[in-house]
């Protein structure tokens, strides 16, 4: 990734729902942080990809849309989805397969081949568990991203007879898991040196603890696969001896989510597997209102990353200003993270932090929080 001669340039893809609210509070940060700590940052907002643009002209987004994102340095994404209400057959919806695909063609026409989900219980964030000890938890939980269970091979015969067959084939590669599985151990050294030097609302004092890396699969009912991710995972860890390592079956890793999610450091999965735990850390960590995400690759920086907050568009809610924007300002902290912006974004963080802990109140309105987590990053 190579700044061009103004800056850095991202772009802002509202997208549906209540996209266009949250997107709104990060542009409001994005401007303040700007001129605050005299970022080399321009952006602009597009479009698409878009229910609104599908509607006027038959597509999400244009057909040239993954090369005209090339020219960005990074993408932050609102929210994708309008199925609209069943009861309106005349309101304008798609199904998931259509409003979604954009995400898998910036995911994968760009290489952002790990989706990282850090879960950590702010102050003040809702806490589904009675154990005490659930205020401390802090894993990041790494999906993998271009393959597995998502690469969308296979068909259906004899469709729509008693006779029909589905098959969904799964795709697995050592080299897709070495680089997964490595980047895993190289964040949990990095997690484990920002508790050592850096005190934050984001970061999770866990004292000496050792860093840990949790590898998660389901080698009992899909052996091929799952010795595949054992394999290299065991070989990986030889390379990391100051890291401690653990192995759960997908089934056994929700349970333990719930039943002592403060054990969990860095969560390595399967592009499935990840998909299920990460919305499981997020409740954990006060749902998706306050879960940020990023598609990347971590070894190139050469085309754009991908931002977006996990909750969705929710369109039940859009336009009434019940929208938390939360998600999308810790998503924008990850961004200017990756562009290199650390202290930025930590003062980001520090300000969604600090307004959930003083105002743990969740019925509050969009932009009162937008309001209250600007006026934090003048201070």
């Amino acid at each position: 990734m190579a700044a061009n001669l103004t800056g850095f340039s991202i772009a802002l893809m509202p997208g549906d729902g209540i996209g266009g609210e949250v997107m709104a509070a990060a542009q409001s940060a994005l401007e303040v942080l700007r001129t605050r700590y005299d970022l080399p940052l321009a952006w602009e907002v597009l479009e698409w990809p878009s229910t609104a643009w599908h509607q006027q002209h038959g597509e999400m987004m244009p057909a040239d849309a993954l090369a005209r994102v090339c020219a960005y340095d990074a993408l932050l994404m609102g929210a994708l989805g309008d199925p609209g209400p069943l009861n309106d057959p005349a309101r304008y919806k798609l199904t998931d397969s259509v409003s979604l695909a954009p995400l898998l063609t910036f995911r994968k026409g760009l290489d952002l081949w790990a989706c990282e989900r850090p879960a950590r219980l702010l102050p003040g964030a809702p806490r589904y568990l009675a154990d005490p000890r659930a205020a401390d938890v802090d894993m990041l939980v790494i999906r993998e991203n271009s393959e597995g269970e998502y690469v969308n091979q296979g068909g259906r015969l004899h469709r729509g007879t008693p006779y029909e067959i589905a098959t969904q084939l799964e795709v697995f590669t050592r080299r897709g898991t070495e680089r997964l599985v490595r980047h895993a151990f190289r964040r949990a050294q990095q997690r484990q040196q920002r508790r050592g030097t850096t005190r934050s609302y984001y970061c999770a004092e866990k004292g000496s603890a050792p860093a840990q890396v949790c590898l998660i699969t389901k080698r009992n009912a899909q052996p091929v696969w799952g010795e595949l991710y054992t394999e290299v995972f065991e070989q990986i860890a030889q390379e990391f001896p100051e890291i401690g390592v653990t192995h759960q079956l997908v089934d056994a890793a929700c349970m333990k989510f719930v039943q002592s999610p403060w054990d969990f450091d860095v969560v390595v999965a399967s592009n499935l597997h990840g998909d299920i735990l990460t919305d499981l850390a997020a409740v954990l960590s006060g749902g998706l209102g306050l879960a940020p995400s990023c598609n990347i690759n971590p070894d190139s920086r050469e085309l754009p990353a991908l931002f977006e907050p996990t909750h969705g568009s929710a369109p039940d809610i859009a336009g009434q200003g019940k929208a938390n924007p939360a998600a999308m300002l810790l998503t924008t902290a990850m961004m200017l993270e990756w562009l290199g912006f650390s202290d930025p974004a930590e003062h980001l963080r520090q300000a969604v932090a600090e307004d959930l802990a003083n105002n743990p109140d969740q019925t509050r309105n969009c932009q009162t929080i937008t309001d209250s987590v600007i006026d934090r990053l003048h201070r």
